[in-house]
C-alpha cells in the first residue's frame, strides 16, 4: 500500500503539467485558426510575426513547466550573441532536446522563431504535428527517401516572406541511446566504411538536411550555432553511460542540472558544397564527442559531470512565463466552463486531428 502510495506520488509529478499542456492545445488551436483566417487578407509577412507571437505564448507555458517546475538549472558555456537567424545543430539524446532549443530561444527573445526539422512519423501527432508544419517545421524522411526539393521550397517560401528563423536540427537523425547499441554500432560501421572517425559518445552525422537548410538560406541566415547537450544523473552505478530523461522523468525532477555548450559559426565560415560541408559537420561532431568524453569519462572526479572551461546559470524570470499560463489555462478554463464552449473544445480535439492528419498527409 505504501509503495502504491509512493507510485501515485510520483505520477502526479508529471500529470498536472502534462494535462495543462495538452489540455490547452485546442485553445492555443482555436486562436491559430482565428489570427490563420484573418490573415489571409493581410500580407504574408504579418501572419508570419503573429504566428510567432503565439507560439512564443504557447511555448513560455512550457518552458514554465519544464524550467521552473522541475527547478533544472540551465549550465550555458559561452556567450550568447542577440537575436538573429541561425540554424541550431545539436547532439540528440532525448525528446527533452527540443526543449532545450527554447530554453536557449527565449534567452534571446527568439522563442516564436523556433522551428524544427522533425522525422516523417511525427507528422501525425494529434494537434501538434499539423502545427508545426504550418509554423514553418519541416518534416523529413531518411535516407533515399528524403525529400530534398520539398525542404527546399518550403525554406525558401519562408525567405521570400522575410521570416525570421531559428530552424533546429538533429543531424545524427535518431537519438542516442547506450540502450539500443545496435543504433550505435550500425553508425561507428557507417563511420568506418565512409572513411570518418569513429565517434563513441554520439552518432555519425547525416549531412542533407543541414546543407539543404544552409544552402536554401545562405542570403537569409546569419550563422550556425553548434551546440552540445549533456544531462546530469544519465550514468549508472559503474559509471557507463545510460539514457538520457525522457519528457515524462524530466517532469518528475529526475535531472537537477542541463550542461550546454554554445559556439556560433558565421555562416561564411562553412563550406557550401555538400562534400566539404559533410567533412566539416563531421569535425563539428568529433569536438562534441571529446567534449561528452570529458564530460563522463574523466579522470578527475572533480572534472566530471561538467564541461571545459566556465559556465555560467542561464535564468528565467517567472514574468516570461508565468503570464503565458494564466492566460491560456484561464481561457480553456472558461470554454469548458459551457456547455456550447466544452462542445466547441472536444471537436476541437476530434476534428483538428482529423483534418490535422488528412492536410499532412496530402502535403506529404
Amino acid at each position: 500500500m505504501l509503495l502504491s502510495a509512493v507510485l501515485h506520488t510520483y505520477s502526479l509529478r508529471y500529470m498536472l503539467p502534462a494535462a495543462l499542456m495538452l489540455g490547452t492545445a485546442p485553445t492555443y488551436l482555436l486562436a491559430w485558426g482565428c489570427w490563420r483566417a484573418l490573415s489571409t487578407i493581410l500580407p504574408q509577412r504579418l501572419y508570419w510575426r503573429g504566428d510567432d507571437r503565439l507560439y512564443t505564448m504557447y511555448q513560455s507555458m512550457v518552458l514554465f513547466f519544464f524550467q521552473h517546475y522541475t527547478g533544472v538549472q540551465i549550465i550555458l558555456y559561452g556567450d550568447l550573441p542577440e537575436k538573429e537567424n541561425v540554424v541550431y545543430i545539436a547532439n540528440h539524446q532525448c525528446t527533452v532536446d527540443w526543449i532545450i532549443a527554447d530554453m536557449m530561444a527565449i534567452q534571446q527573445r527568439a522563442l516564436g522563431h523556433v522551428r524544427y526539422v522533425l522525422k516523417d512519423g511525427l507528422k501525425f501527432l494529434p494537434l501538434y504535428g499539423w502545427y508545426f508544419s504550418q509554423h514553418g517545421g519541416i518534416y523529413v524522411k531518411r535516407s533515399a527517401k528524403f525529400n530534398e526539393k520539398a525542404m527546399r521550397e518550403k525554406l525558401q517560401c519562408q525567405v521570400k516572406a522575410g521570416t525570421k528563423m531559428y530552424l533546429v536540427i538533429f543531424p545524427e537523425g535518431t537519438r542516442y541511446n547506450p540502450d539500443i547499441p545496435k543504433v550505435i554500432v550500425d553508425s561507428q560501421a557507417f563511420a568506418m566504411k565512409e572513411g570518418l572517425p569513429v565517434l563513441k559518445h554520439v552518432l555519425t552525422p547525416r549531412v542533407k538536411a543541414t546543407h539543404v537548410a544552409i544552402d536554401a538560406m545562405q542570403n537569409h541566415l546569419d550563422a550556425v550555432y553548434d551546440v552540445t547537450v549533456a544531462y546530469e544523473r544519465t550514468t549508472n552505478q559503474e559509471g557507463q553511460r545510460k539514457e538520457a530523461p525522457s519528457m515524462t522523468e524530466f517532469l518528475c525532477k529526475e535531472c537537477p542540472r542541463i550542461h550546454i555548450v554554445f559556439e556560433r559559426v558565421d555562416v561564411k565560415d562553412i563550406p557550401k558544397e555538400q562534400i566539404f560541408m559533410r567533412r566539416w559537420l563531421h569535425e563539428r561532431f568529433e569536438i562534441k564527442d571529446k567534449l561528452l568524453s570529458e564530460f563522463y569519462e574523466a579522470t578527475d572526479p572533480e572534472k566530471r559531470n561538467k564541461f571545459p572551461g566556465e559556465g555560467k546559470p542561464a535564468k528565467l524570470s517567472l514574468k516570461r512565463t508565468v503570464p503565458s499560463l494564466l492566460l491560456l489555462t484561464g481561457v480553456t478554463a472558461g470554454m469548458l466552463y459551457t456547455e456550447t464552449g466544452r462542445k466547441i473544445y472536444i471537436n476541437t480535439w476530434i476534428y483538428g486531428t482529423l483534418i490535422g492528419c488528412l492536410w499532412v498527409s496530402i502535403k506529404s
